[in-house]
């Protein structure tokens, strides 16, 4: 429940903005309602964690109560079908690297066209994924880990977000890179695959910093390495993959608002300006910076062709690691 006092201390922080002072209360056609953001994952993942972490401070700007849903399946695939499905105004999704990324190019029966059925908004943040295990594992360097794996080839265990995630992607990558054969293990989002992990039932994964550094921190999982080619100034010690012995290691994970197509330009524009916004406080700063959220803002049109330059790129790594996905 958001406060008067609340209210009053955002909208002064908004007017504060050079850059935010006329555009976040710009008019325009604007649908009344619940808004709700989709988000395509369960609860504790990445993806729903920077959703809350925007959809409170849209909720005062808009005066307009934003939900976030959960509509977990198919690597984001079924929450970003809701949206494309969506007549109302007033959902949004919570996209990802799955479902406007690499999915389209694994799946060329997608229930929708990533190209024509949604109108971008905003990119919210790009992530490294995190090389995880737990504190206890025997090997905890990327070295040793490729030397085990050699040893003991198709027994290592390395879980994912689900088949065609972005971490799933990740794997092949590094498998491919190294050369190795391990045995991989979808779940239905990063929650549960975390929980087993930190439970020892399986051995290793790649995740998303977002999604992993409440655990790390709190010493539940250990971080080996991340997947940006530099390393993320929240964490600075932690070496790349790229270092660790494979050079141009790249696997990132990004996240960014999403709406249906046909938008109203200007209603597109509003948002876009309103989430940079929020994103431009200094405590959302700090959240996002603090799960390794980076390099997020700019306009609808930019993260229209930063999506779309991504499908390249997934489609020829797909097609290069002759990746599979059952149907």
């Amino acid at each position: 429940m958001f406060t008067d006092q609340k209210r009053r201390n955002l909208l002064k922080a908004l007017a504060a903005s050079p850059l935010l002072a006329s555009a976040a209360f710009a008019q325009t056609a604007w649908p009344s309602g619940n808004v709700k953001i989709i988000v395509g994952f369960p609860p504790g993942g990445g993806t729903d964690a920077l959703a809350r972490v925007l959809a409170p401070k849209l909720t005062i700007m808009w005066g307009q109560q934003v939900i976030v849903e959960n509509r977990a399946g198919v690597a984001g695939v079924l929450a970003a079908d809701v949206v494309a499905k969506s007549t109302d105004g007033l959902t949004l999704l919570m996209g990802h690297i799955n479902s406007h990324g690499i999915g389209p190019a694994l799946n060329p029966k997608m229930p929708y066209n990533a190209d024509t059925d949604f109108s971008p908004l905003t990119l919210v943040g790009v992530t490294p994924n995190v090389l995880i295990c737990h504190p206890n594992a025997p090997a905890k360097t990327v070295k040793d880990i490729v030397a085990l794996a050699k040893a003991k080839p198709g027994t290592l265990s390395f879980g994912s977000a689900g088949s065609g995630s972005a971490q799933h992607l990740a794997l092949e990558l590094f498998k491919v890179a190294a050369g190795i054969d391990v045995l991989h293990v979808p779940y239905k989002g990063s929650a549960p695959l975390l929980t087993d992990l930190m439970g020892g039932q399986i051995n290793y994964s790649f995740d998303t910093m977002a999604a992993v550094t409440p655990h790390v921190k709190g010493g539940k999982m250990y971080a080996v390495a991340q997947t940006r080619p530099k390393r993320s100034g929240s964490y600075p010690d932690l070496p790349t993959v790229a270092e660790s012995g494979y050079p141009g290691f790249d696997a990132t994970t990004w996240y960014g608002m999403i709406g249906p197509a046909k938008m109203p330009t200007d209603l597109v524009a509003r948002i876009s300006r309103d989430i940079n916004a929020a994103m431009a406080l200094p405590d959302v700063k700090e959240r996002l910076a603090g799960v390794g959220a980076e390099d997020g803002g700019g306009t609808a049109q930019q993260f229209a062709d930063f999506m779309r330059a991504e499908r390249i790129k997934w489609a020829k790594v797909v097609k290069d690691a002759n990746v599979k996905v059952d149907a």
